[in-house]
């Protein structure tokens, strides 16, 4: 009827388990097929190309000059083909480890979480903040000191203009 803490605590470290073992699961499956398709992808242009290459060399020994010619196209031809599928194989291949890598690094991540460990600060988003600010905080500065010169000068000029030069004059005294 009443449940203590300690069996709460242990049901959710237990689907907490649970989720954890499905993504790494899931993880290995996508890194499995994705190097299946990349596998794949590769002996299908192995194969095109060793046909390829076959039938030009057959056509090179029955046939004279002009077929030469034909062969060597055909040839060009097989490499350029074989050099496509290698590479869409190739990113494929990259593609699928991408999916992989991320999904080790979210397992990994939640492998932590129920560790106890806390994810890092993002240190590079703090100093540059910092360092923005910092520009901030000079520009501020300066433009208000700039400001202050200006008012310092025009009330000097102002002051220039508007001064009353009195000389003194000495009288004699009468008697």
């Amino acid at each position: 009827m009443f449940t203590t803490r300690k069996s709460r605590a242990e049901r959710t470290a237990a689907q907490a388990w649970d989720h954890l073992s499905a993504a790494m699961a899931a993880a290995g499956e996508t890194a499995r097929d994705a190097g299946k398709q990349a596998a794949d992808a590769a002996d299908r242009a192995g194969r095109g190309t060793r046909a390829l290459a076959d039938r030009t060399s057959t056509l090179a020994d029955k046939t004279s000059r002009r077929s030469r010619k034909l062969a060597t196209r055909v040839d060009k031809k097989s490499h350029k083909l074989a050099g496509k599928a290698s590479k869409a194989s190739h990113e494929l291949a990259s593609r699928a480890g991408g999916a992989a890598d991320e999904a080790w690094a979210r397992a990994n991540a939640a492998a932590g979480a129920l560790a106890g460990n806390k994810p890092g600060r993002p240190w590079g988003l703090i100093a540059g903040v910092g360092l923005l600010g910092l520009a901030a905080g000079w520009v501020a500065a300066s433009t208000a000191r700039a400001a202050l010169e200006r008012q310092a000068e025009n009330e000097e000029l102002e002051l220039a203009e508007t001064a009353v030069v009195v000389t003194p004059t000495y009288e004699e005294k009468q008697q």
